[in-house]
Parts: structure tokens; C-alpha cells; sequence
């Protein structure tokens, strides 16, 4: 992987880079639309490329792993013929999704060893084995298995969870350069940065990170139930560490604002199910605010979704259409809504991308974040 620097603003840590792929290129910064389970929910790979004009989507380890299952996935060719998607690929290790299950794991030295969500089937993940799952799933880019540490951890656990986090980064690199891709095109592979709300274990834990001198780094343990404030002062410390010339991928983060505010501290990738999952339950991100389509007062208002909008798609349906399918739970709802707010979201890093190029990206940021968060 490739990652040229373009850009950055003079008033704030904001950057504008070029990343290049097996599968092609990506401008940072980015927004990746979560396809956990090989889909991105409620909406068509064809939309994705053609009217969402996403560059790269996310799947997930853990999900993929148990279904479809690592032997199907390997006999499809991977993941992108499975999905028959051409464009980058990044998967999350599955850390993330097995310490949720904290009554249905248990961690120790080797790795964690889970039981399955779905049939309560026992099965281990290591630092070893999650590369070589990804190696088959065939994925862009692939992350290292971390704990994923509370937001409410004290200063003890949180400092033996991320040195335990940097014991299985140190096997996971080892595997990763001791095996190779499967289907002719390269993967990376990226680190993650933990130590909870501790300034002195993010600085140690980014430090430790950059060491590796790995093609690009995560920030992972945020946007975990701690204080938002905190989120924004560990991005801010972490991204003053990790080298400058390459991608910086903030894990699982967030609202439109959260992204705005984090692209002026740094960082350059984002994903987060936010966008479709609250289009399922009704809310839409516009340029002018958040609308809650199930309230009453948008029945016979036949504006657009987003007057403004007018570079994103989906705009041209109604707010009394949308909010009539979603009262009689009908399922073009959920595609409508999810194309929406997933669109919004690539429309406002492209926004910001232009911005940051032509030099005005903090005073456009300050009057956007105005606008995003506006209950309409």
C-alpha cells in the first residue's frame, strides 16, 4: 500500500492524502460504510459504488469467520469475488466484537477463547490465527488483534489490557510477514493504539505502535462509553505520535461531527454503523441538521430529504414519502434512509477534503458542526 500525502491545514492537524490499493485507489479522508457480515445492510453493492460512491467498505473477523464460514470464503476466492466487490476491502480482527461477549469469553496469554453468538459453538482466536483468517478472507487492508479496552477501565487494567495488546501485536506482525497474500494482490496491515483515557499509556501505546513502521495505524478504544472530551484529547495526543506520512484509521468513530473534529486532529479513515443503523430506526444526518422522519410534523411535508444536499444521493425523495414508508414498515424504508445518511457521510469527507486543499477547511468545519447538530 501507498500513501501520499497531499495536504495539510494551517490552522488545524487536518490532511488530505492519496492511498493506493490492489483494489484501487482511496482520498483520505475517508469514511468506510461497515458491510459486517459481507453487506453493507440494506443496500446494493451496485448503489455503493454507483450512487454512494463509496471507495472502500469494512467487514468484519469475527462475523465472517462464523458465517459464511473461512472454507467458503476461500473456495469463492475471497471476500471480494463472494460480494463481487471490486474496490479496497479493510476487516476489523474481530477484537472489538469478542470482548463484547465478556460472558462468553475468556482471555488469556495464548488469545481469547469465545463462544459463538450464534450456536454457542467454542472456538480461540490469536495474534497467528487472525492474520491467517484475513489472509483468507483476502482484505486490503487487516488489523492486528487488540483488546479492546473499557471506557470506565481503571489505570491498572487499562495498562495490562494494552500491553497485552502490544505482546499479540508483536506475534501478529511476525505472522503477517512470515505469510503471504492468497489471491495476487497485496494486503497491509495495521497496528492498534490502546491505553483507555491515560494520556502517559496513549503516548507509551502510540510510541509502541509507530515502532513497527507499519504501512498505516489504527486508534482503537474510543467512542466506548468515555466522555467525549476524552475521545477528542487521546485522538489529539495519539496523532501527534504516529508518523505523519501515513494513513491514521480511528476505529468505530461516529457522529458527523465526531468525524469532523477528528479530521481536524489527524486522523484519515473512519467507519462506524452509525450512518445505517439509525436510518433503520428513522434519523437522517442532513447538512442542515438531524431529522427524525417518524415525527409527525414531516406527514405532508414535501420537501426533499435534504434541500441542500444536492452531491449526495437520494435527495430527491420526500420527507412525507420516507416518513410513509417507515410508519407502515415498509423495506425500501430502510434502503432509502441507509443510501441517505451513508451518501451524507461521504459527501461531508469529500466536503472536507476540498476544504482542506483549498486552505479553508477550519473556518468551513466550525460553521458545519453549527449545522450538524441541530435537532430539525
Amino acid at each position: 500500500m501507498k500513501f501520499e500525502l497531499l495536504n495539510t491545514d494551517t490552522q488545524t492537524k487536518a490532511r488530505a492524502g492519496l492511498m493506493e490499493t490492489g483494489h484501487g485507489k482511496i482520498e483520505t479522508p475517508i469514511f468506510m460504510p461497515v458491510g459486517t457480515a459481507g453487506t453493507v445492510k440494506a443496500v446494493h453493492q451496485r448503489e455503493l459504488k454507483e450512487d454512494i460512491q463509496a471507495q472502500i467498505i469494512l467487514g468484519n473477523t469475527y462475523h465472517l469467520f462464523l458465517r459464511p464460514g473461512i472454507e467458503t470464503l476461500k473456495q469463492a476466492g475471497g471476500l471480494h469475488k463472494f460480494i463481487n466487490w471490486d474496490k479496497p476491502i479493510l476487516t476489523d480482527s474481530g477484537g472489538y466484537q469478542v470482548f463484547s461477549l465478556s460472558a462468553m469469553r475468556k482471555l488469556k496469554e495464548d488469545g481469547v477463547k469465545f463462544q459463538s453468538h450464534i450456536d454457542g459453538s467454542r472456538h480461540v482466536f490469536t495474534p497467528e490465527n487472525v492474520v491467517d483468517i484475513q489472509r483468507v478472507i483476502g482484505a486490503d487492508i487487516i488489523m492486528a488483534l487488540d483488546e479492546c479496552t473499557p471506557g470506565d477501565a481503571d489505570y491498572q487494567y487499562a495498562r495490562k489490557s494494552m500491553e497485552l495488546t502490544h505482546r499479540w501485536l508483536k506475534r501478529g506482525v511476525n505472522q503477517f510477514k512470515n505469510t503471504e497474500a492468497l489471491y495476487g494482490h497485496n494486503q497491509t496491515f495495521f497496528p492498534i493504539v490502546q491505553g483507555a483515557v491515560y494520556p502517559e499509556l496513549r503516548k507509551q501505546s502510540a510510541e509502541t505502535i509507530a515502532s513497527y513502521n507499519m504501512d498505516g495505524n489504527a486508534i482503537g478504544g474510543l467512542s466506548v462509553g468515555e466522555p467525549i472530551e476524552k475521545m477528542y484529547e487521546m485522538t489529539d495526543i495519539v496523532t501527534d505520535i504516529l508518523p505523519s506520512d501515513k494513513p491514521r484509521y480511528l476505529m468505530g468513530v461516529g457522529t458527523p461531527a465526531n468525524i469532523l473534529e477528528s479530521i481536524s486532529l489527524g486522523v484519515d479513515m473512519f467507519d462506524c454503523v452509525m450512518p445505517t443503523r439509525n436510518a433503520r430506526n428513522g434519523m437522517l444526518f442532513t447538512s442542515k441538521g438531524i431529522i427524525n422522519i417518524k415525527n409527525k410534523k414531516w406527514e405532508n411535508d414535501f420537501t426533499l430529504l435534504d434541500p441542500d444536499g444536492t452531491t449526495y444521493v437520494d435527495s430527491f425523495y420526500s420527507k412525507a414519502y420516507l416518513r410513509h414508508l417507515v410508519i407502515s414498515k415498509e423495506i425500501l424504508a430502510s434502503q432509502i434512509a441507509s443510501i441517505h445518511n451513508l451518501g451524507f457521510y461521504l459527501w461531508l469527507v469529500k466536503e472536507a477534503r476540498k476544504h482542506i486543499i483549498e486552505g479553508t477547511f477550519s473556518s468551513w468545519k466550525n460553521n458545519m458542526i453549527k449545522n450538524l447538530t441541530n435537532r430539525l
